[in-house]
Formats: C-alpha cells, sequence, structure tokens
C-alpha cells in the first residue's frame, strides 16, 4: 500500500513563511498572527485545534524568524507540523501566564498586526488590548499565497477529485427507490472513506422537493420512483486537500421536459467550463454559466454563485460570482456548479473542480455531466 504524506517537505513551508512575511512588510504590516485553522495548516503543517488557550504562530515581517506560541499542555500538537526541521522557536506558556503578552513581546512596537480570519473572538478581544487597536484581516496577504496551488498542491486535489469520482461511479449500489435519503447518505459516506478520504465531509441527497434546497443535507424522506436526486459530495486525502463534486440522478426514466431543462444545465456548466483560462475574471466565468441559463429562461431559479476556490478548505478564495474582478492566474483551484432549483418540485446542480493552467483549465472531475438514469 502506497503511503500518502501528511504534509509537504519542510522548505516547502520555510519558502511559505518567508513569503508570506514580504508580503505582509509590502502591505505595511508589522506582524501576521495566525491562530489554528487552515491558514495555519497551509504555513507550517500544523493541525492543532483551536481551544480556549491560545496557540498562535507570530510572523514579524522585519526578517525575524516567526515563532510558535503554544500552552505547554499542547505542545503534541505540533508534533508532525514543519516546526521542528524548520527549527522554529517555540515559547510555550502554562495557566496563570499571559499568552497575550509573550505574543505582544515578540513583535515590539509593532501597531499594524493581522490575523487569521478564523482565530476566535476570546482570542482577538485581548490581543486588540495588547496591541492598543484592533487587527486587520490577514486574508489580503494569505489568500495570495493560498489561491495559487503549485504542482503538489493540484496533484492532491487531482487525487481527491479521482477518490469522490469513484464514489459517484458507484452510486447505484446505494440509490433506488424505497430507501431513506439517510440511508443513502451513510453507504456514501462509508464509501468516501473507502474510496481514499479522511473523512466524509459533507453529504448531501437531496430527492425530489429537497433537491431545490441547494444546501439540504438528508432526511428521512423516503426515495421514490421519478425523483430527481442531487448527490453533492466531498470530503480531504492527505495532507488536507478537498474533494467537491455534485451529479443529478434520475429514479428511472425522467420526464422530457426536466431532462430537457437539465441538458440546458450542463451545457452552462460546460460554458464556464469553457470560460476558464488566464486573463479572465471570475465574474466572467460565472456569467457564462448565468447569462446561457438566464437566456433560457431560467435566470431566476439559479439562485448562487457559479463557484467557490478549494484547497485546504472546502470553501476559499477564488469565488467565481459577479462582481468579482479578480483575474484568474495558473495555479487557481475553484468549483464550477451552476444550479436550476423550482421551489416544491425538484432541483439540478452539476459541480466539478477545475485548476487554471497556462492555456485554459484541467478538471479534475472526471464523472458523465448530463443526468444519469438509474433503475427505479
Amino acid at each position: 500500500m502506497t503511503t500518502v504524506a501528511t504534509r509537504f517537505p519542510a522548505a516547502r513551508y520555510g519558502t511559505r513563511l518567508a513569503r508570506a512575511a514580504e508580503l505582509g512588510a509590502a502591505a505595511g504590516l508589522d506582524a501576521l498572527l495566525i491562530t489554528p485553522g487552515p491558514d495555519l495548516r497551509y504555513l507550517i503543517g500544523s493541525r492543532a485545534e483551536s481551544f480556549e488557550r491560545l496557540t498562535c504562530l507570530v510572523i514579524p515581517t522585519d526578517g525575524s524568524p516567526a515563532t510558535v506560541v503554544v500552552p505547554r499542555l499542547e505542545l503534541a500538537s505540533l508534533t508532525g507540523s514543519a516546526v521542528a526541521d524548520l527549527a522554529l522557536p517555540v515559547r510555550d506558556w502554562v495557566d496563570g501566564q499571559d499568552p497575550y503578552a509573550l505574543v505582544a513581546d515578540l513583535v515590539p512596537g509593532a501597531s499594524t498586526v493581522a490575523v487569521a480570519e478564523a482565530m476566535p473572538a476570546l482570542h482577538l478581544v485581548p490581543l486588540a488590548d495588547r496591541f492598543g487597536a484592533t487587527p486587520v484581516l490577514a486574508t489580503p496577504v494569505i489568500r495570495q499565497l493560498r489561491m495559487l496551488k503549485d504542482p503538489d498542491e493540484v496533484d492532491a486535489l487531482r487525487r481527491a477529485g479521482a477518490a469522490i469520482d469513484r464514489v459517484h461511479a458507484r452510486m447505484g449500489e446505494w440509490l433506488r427507490a424505497g430507501r431513506t435519503e439517510a440511508e443513502v447518505a451513510a453507504d456514501i459516506g462509508a464509501a468516501i472513506l473507502a474510496e481514499g478520504h479522511t473523512e466524509a465531509a459533507f453529504v448531501i441527497v437531496g430527492s425530489g422537493p429537497h433537491g431545490a434546497d441547494p444546501h439540504h443535507e438528508v432526511s428521512d424522506r423516503v426515495i421514490e420512483p421519478g425523483d430527481i436526486v442531487v448527490i453533492d459530495i466531498g470530503g480531504p486525502v492527505e495532507p488536507g486537500y478537498n474533494s467537491d463534486s455534485t451529479r443529478t440522478y434520475s429514479i428511472g426514466e425522467p420526464d422530457p421536459e426536466i431532462a430537457g431543462r437539465i441538458a440546458v444545465l450542463e451545457a452552462a456548466q460546460q460554458a464556464a467550463v469553457d470560460a476558464v483560462r488566464p486573463g479572465v475574471t471570475a465574474e466572467a466565468v460565472d456569467a457564462a454559466a448565468r447569462d446561457l441559463l438566464t437566456a433560457e429562461g431560467f435566470g431566476e431559479v439559479f439562485v448562487h454563485r457559479t463557484g467557490h476556490g478549494i484547497g485546504l478548505s472546502v470553501h476559499e478564495e477564488p469565488y467565481i460570482v459577479g462582481g468579482n474582478t479578480e483575474t484568474l492566474q495558473p495555479g487557481m483551484a475553484f468549483s464550477i456548479e451552476p444550479g436550476i432549483y423550482f421551489r416544491g418540485q425538484w432541483g439540478a446542480r452539476i459541480e466539478d473542480i477545475v485548476v487554471v493552467t497556462a492555456d485554459g483549465c484541467e478538471p479534475m472531475n472526471l464523472r458523465p455531466h448530463g443526468l444519469t438514469v438509474l433503475p427505479a
């Protein structure tokens, strides 16, 4: 059995830390303060969790080394990260000490600091008090790093996409009339794990009228012959990169009018994929799908953005939505997932993850896009 690494080589994280400090300095920041979450995992490969005791990666922008402030009882949370390999200083603390003072002491005189967007308020407020000013978000800095996937990150997304494709390929084993959404979801969740994911992060089984709710999860509704069923599933593969793919199924032969509408949706999804290339804006990709659906009379039932970035988080930048003038660059990874939703009746969505290449995009999902008919 092939063993998949749980993080990248330490040098990769060293480069990311140096680049984060450089970008922070260019943004006029004195330091970046990164608490547990996807940003911390991106920068040092740590899977530490957020608790009431502060764990914080302090990145000065003046060239001083980054330091990890961590409760002594949580030192084991750094095991497996790149901290030891990079010889990053670690300042541990025990109950009764002030960890916020430790952070402030690492960047004396700092007046403008940025914090991870996942930082809990119980840490943000005392840090603001220590620095005498409300911190700003580090997101504009970190996004410049996380949005552009390197080849190893793309490979992880490719593996994640192939794994979730294998689950969709098995849908006929579980999805049939007479079973509840919850029963089908339980089988899908087990398959997500069996096919190489470390967890089933989400499983949506939206049958019949539930398919018209884009964020429906599962229920005890019994699937019926003739139902249109939306299956949206995903989760991470090592070292933490996510899959996210949606396909729409019919239990028995569909009504011809419904099949025709889903064929239009398939064309809209393909139009958005075809629009992806360097130099195009995110909103132009959204428009490629939205304009086609609107022209066919379905603009009012396409009620969400066309896509979202993906990586260590299921939803991250760039967002493929009207008003986002971000220019696409090679290495950006995001979903393309237009949907149509007829309240109280049925819904449909088609979703692939794509990565921008030098002259277009590479899809991470290769399953057929059209309405899949399963035996009733």
